[in-house]
């Protein structure tokens, strides 16, 4: 059995090691009922819910881990899997559809080398669909991180997703530029 003072040094190592945690725990003054919130800051910052995160979220805020768990795995804008740098979301509803949304969807699949629902091997771009985003007139739509793109076309898509890939290739020539 462990003394009150390993286990309370055990417990000042893991917060040593999850301090990112205890500052979010901290920041909802200790509330469990802020629990999603505190999710929803630590997905943020990891662009997923990394399972030893949880394990400290449940230990030091004291809650179940099969509850943060069932909180998690509830909603569909938490992701247990890592998601990319950039989020790209492809409307799939009905207005869209018959508006061209399969076709942006492939063309996003070939530029990128993602398959919809998964993330590219070097963890830039993650393809999903969505069933609506609410702007029908808009459609076809898509969403990266954030900003919309509407009435796009496979060739107008693959001009933005092409920016977006070349992203890394600009800034390293920036650096460049600045170094001479």
């Amino acid at each position: 059995m462990r003394s009150v003072a390993m286990q309370t040094a055990l417990e000042m190592e893991e917060a040593k090691e999850h301090q990112d945690i205890v500052e979010i725990i901290e920041s909802y003054n200790r509330n469990p009922e802020q629990l999603i919130p505190m999710l929803q800051d630590i997905q943020a910052k990891h662009r997923y819910l990394p399972a030893d995160k949880l394990r400290a979220l449940s230990k030091l805020l004291g809650v179940p881990l099969s509850q943060i768990y069932s909180v998690a795995t509830f909603y569909r804008a938490f992701s247990l899997e890592p998601k990319g740098e950039h989020i790209i979301q492809v409307c799939m509803g009905t207005a869209c559809h018959v508006r061209g949304a399969p076709r942006i969807l492939d063309q996003l699949s070939r530029t990128l080398g993602v398959e919809p629902g998964k993330t590219s091997k070097d963890m830039k771009f993650t393809l999903e669909t969505v069933n609506c985003l609410g702007s029908c007139a808009l459609g076809p739509l898509v969403v990266i991180d954030g900003h919309y793109y509407g009435k796009q076309t496979p060739k107008s898509i693959e001009k933005i997703a092409q920016q977006y890939k070349g992203e890394k290739k600009a800034k390293k020539a920036a650096k460049k530029k600045g170094k001479d």
